[in-house]
Order: structure tokens, then sequence, then C-alpha cells
């Protein structure tokens, strides 16, 4: 598992566009996202580079947390 610290994701709008470009990495992923904690956590095979990449891509800030 990866998990992600996303401090700059607010917003429902936020949390679905997070989530699109995670599943544009690995569209099998899972992808839990809790806005009150800002934080995703990502199952998934692909590197948290490509993740966070794609996460960076879509206009925020992600953080690794922990990868599991």
């Amino acid at each position: 598992m990866i998990a992600f610290d996303i401090p700059d994701m607010t917003c429902a709008h936020c949390k679905s566009t997070v989530e699109k470009a995670i599943r544009s990495v690995d569209g099998k992923a899972g992808v839990g996202i809790d806005l009150t904690a800002k934080t995703a956590d990502v199952e998934t095979a692909a590197r948290a580079e490509e993740i966070a990449g794609a996460i960076k891509a879509a206009g925020y800030t992600p953080a690794l947390r922990t990868c599991l």
C-alpha cells in the first residue's frame, strides 16, 4: 500500500480529481481517499513515484506518507 498526504485536497471535486489521476496510472488500483484527513491510500502495483506524478499533474501536492 502507498499512502499520501495531500494537504491541498479540500472538497469533493478535489477527491474526484485525485482519484481519477490515480486511476490514470492504474485503472484497477484500490483507492481510499479521506477528505477530512486529506489522505489517499492506494493499493497498486505501480510505483509510488508514478502515482505521485499523476497527482501532481492534476494540480495537487502529494507527500509520500508510507509505502508498505
